[in-house]
């Protein structure tokens, strides 16, 4: 059973920073794509940005384009999602996912396991 824990959410204000983060206990997924993937109240879910075996980011929002980063340490078994210059439109849920059965990031958002997800609040 592959676990995994999201935390770093909370309040921030409109231009500040968090940084998220997403550590496996019960395995190792240095073979795995990971991304991050963003849920609004009343809004579908979408993707935010991914992140290959090999370290390769891929965005799936051209609106976090040079705001938000995706790093990995698979030494500490973490992701970390970087998020800069916030804005309140990026409120939502965030939920860390891993691709157990690929190391690239798919365009389809293929992921088959989820995290509960951070609250990320953007207000002042």
């Amino acid at each position: 059973q592959l676990q995994f824990v999201e935390s770093g959410g909370g309040l921030v204000q409109p231009g500040g920073s968090l940084r998220l983060s997403c550590a496996a206990s019960t395995f190792t997924w240095d073979y795995y794509a990971i991304g991050w993937i963003r849920q609004a109240p009343g809004k579908e879910r979408e993707g935010v940005i991914c992140i290959s075996s090999t370290g390769v980011p891929t965005n799936y929002l051209d609106s976090v384009e040079g705001r938000f980063t995706i790093s990995r340490d698979n030494a500490k078994n973490t992701v970390y999602l970087q998020m800069n210059s916030l804005k309140p439109e990026d409120t939502a849920v965030y939920y860390c996912a891993v691709d157990s059965r690929r190391g690239f990031c798919s365009a389809s958002l293929s992921f088959d396991y989820w995290g509960q997800g951070t609250q990320v609040t953007v207000s002042s």
